[in-house]
């Protein structure tokens, strides 16, 4: 990289701590190898610097809650960056179900997340290669794609455990990924609610959509800005744009600089640390199902 940008030889440092040390900054972006997260929280927390990580937020529950753990011992924000987040349709969808009640209460939640395939979309071979790797990614699509749907979950249902968690994992192109799933199906169990998660490196075009049917109604995220929607009686769907955001939360910068001056409290929200504690455990249950090939019920 240094070679490939031209970048000078006095912007590198042998270790993040001491980086972090003669640098003194607000705070670190860790968009790199989810099983790396954690280290950078240990090196950051100490030093009172918050850090906002690519999602998800770790690669097991045991390197989540020691982040956690750091993250509230030192009073730092510790925040989770998702794409999705900065969706105007998810946020329109959240506001009708959950503020306006448009649609009764909720009954059941489909997200679909997935591309043709990280190394099939041309990423770069450093990127290939930690996030195809079980290890420093956590799995694959499951981890990947997965992460999205459980996080959307989590916010739609106010931050509630599900009861259980189903899954069904894949190796259909086991040639490009033999280390990891391609393809991934969660099904998460709530006591009025399903929520089905399926992400994919298998899929003709990139898609990240979101489906919620209520009791009175159904209401489609279509793309990051168009919303589709039917109410009970209606013969035709209604598609509309998505209200513009707010600037705070328009992008994952935006939100992280309002946050760190105190103007927005994440608390509940899809970057906050209790919502990806959540995502977390779920990833990690989904895993475990899809191994054990049996449904995983959540400890209380």
């Amino acid at each position: 990289f240094k070679k490939r940008y031209k970048l000078a030889d006095d912007i590198f440092f042998t270790d993040i701590k001491s980086l972090l040390k003669a640098k003194k900054p607000d705070v670190v972006l860790a968009y790199n190898a989810i099983a790396d997260h954690l280290s950078v929280v240990e090196a950051a927390a100490p030093l009172g610097i918050s850090v906002m990580v690519e999602k998800p937020l770790a690669v097991s529950v045991k390197h989540a809650e020691r982040m956690a753990q750091l993250a509230r011992q030192h009073k730092i924000h510790l925040l989770t960056n998702y794409e999705t987040t900065w969706y105007s349709s998810n946020q329109e969808a959240y506001n009708r179900v959950k503020k306006e009640n448009s649609i009764g209460e909720i009954r059941k939640i489909v997200a679909h997340d997935g591309h043709e395939g990280p190394k099939e979309i041309g990423v770069s071979k450093e990127f290939l290669s930690w996030l195809t790797d079980p290890v420093m990614n956590g799995g694959g699509a499951i981890i990947d794609f997965g992460c999205y749907g459980a996080n959307l979950m989590t916010w739609l249902m106010d931050g509630q455990a599900p009861i259980s968690v189903t899954a069904v994992t894949k190796q259909i192109k086991k040639d490009v990924y033999p280390k990891v799933d391609d393809d991934a199906t969660i099904v998460l169990e709530y006591p009025t609610a399903t929520g089905i998660i399926e992400g994919s490196w298998n899929w003709p075009f990139s898609i990240k959509d979101l489906e919620i049917f209520g009791q009175t109604g159904y209401i489609q995220a279509v793309n990051p800005n168009t919303i589709r929607m039917k109410k009970r009686g209606e013969n035709n769907y209604q598609s509309f744009q998505a209200k513009p955001l707010e600037a705070a939360f328009s992008d994952h910068l935006s939100y992280l600089s309002r946050v760190l001056k105190n103007e927005v409290n994440p608390k509940n929200d899809l970057s906050s640390l209790e919502n990806n504690l959540m995502v977390v455990r779920i990833l990690e249950a989904a895993k475990q199902s899809a191994k054990e090939g049996k449904k995983v019920y959540f400890k209380k």
